[in-house]
């Protein structure tokens, strides 16, 4: 992480949310933020050597075998950190227990580490299931990407993509049985065009999900579609 980067994310959120009073998530320590400098900085980064297709760590930061053998439909993806404590539990306490304040200063903070674009770009959220939306009250993909697009100034469409199919929860499935499940569960509003899409999210697992929607994507038009996402689960 390039020094003095977490003073300068402080000082760029807006001076309501630093002022707010809170206890950092992890340590329990004073904390202006959801997470304190020290716990941020001691989440599980990735080194920078990643698959540049499904980013997962490869050696000197080459194509992976499985993205070799078989190319997703997504073009890149770009992941910050790996998909373990303490940011895993922290993840999901953001889901399921109403830790809200996290996505926000999250989504800053992968602003701060995105990789450069050739040119513009739309952000999109990956969509709920509108039951799953109803039963959780908000979805974290979309409190990421409104960060992002207020540090990056890309526009966010959330009418774009659509989940038109309840997939269920895809952690419990073998990678063959996700790709099955997530079959036909996307839907684009409109022509893309030879957009470039990134598409935001907070964990990526196999990458089934992405590419499925990478697939509905690149049906109406899209040129390249991307992917922003918090955290990589890596292979053991």
């Amino acid at each position: 992480m390039p020094p003095g980067f977490l003073n300068k994310l402080f000082a760029r959120l807006p001076a309501a949310d630093r002022l707010l009073p809170c206890r950092c998530l992890l340590c329990a320590g004073s904390s202006k933020e959801a997470l304190c400098p020290a716990c941020l900085a001691a989440l599980p980064w990735l080194d920078r050597r990643c698959c540049p297709r499904c980013a997962l760590p490869t050696p000197a930061g080459g194509l992976c075998g499985g993205c070799l053998a078989r190319p997703p439909r997504f073009d890149a993806c770009h992941a910050l950190f790996a998909y373990q404590p303490p940011l895993s539990p922290l993840i999901l306490a953001g889901k399921y227990g109403g830790r809200w304040p996290l996505w926000a200063l999250l989504g800053h903070v992968l602003a701060g580490h995105r990789p450069a674009l050739a040119g513009p770009a739309l952000l999109l959220p990956m969509p709920l299931y509108p039951g799953r939306l109803r039963e959780r009250g908000f979805n974290q993909a979309a409190e990421l990407a409104r960060a992002l697009a207020q540090q990056t100034g890309l526009p966010l469409r959330h009418d774009l993509l659509a989940r038109v199919r309840d997939t269920g929860h895809q952690s419990r499935l073998s990678r063959k049985a996700r790709a099955r499940n997530l079959r036909q569960a996307f839907r684009v509003n409109g022509q893309l065009a030879g957009e470039t899409v990134i598409v935001v999210d907070d964990v990526l697992t196999s990458g089934a999900t992405l590419d499925a929607a990478a697939r509905a994507l690149k049906r109406a038009g899209a040129g390249l579609v991307i992917g922003w996402v918090l955290a990589r689960t890596l292979r053991h």
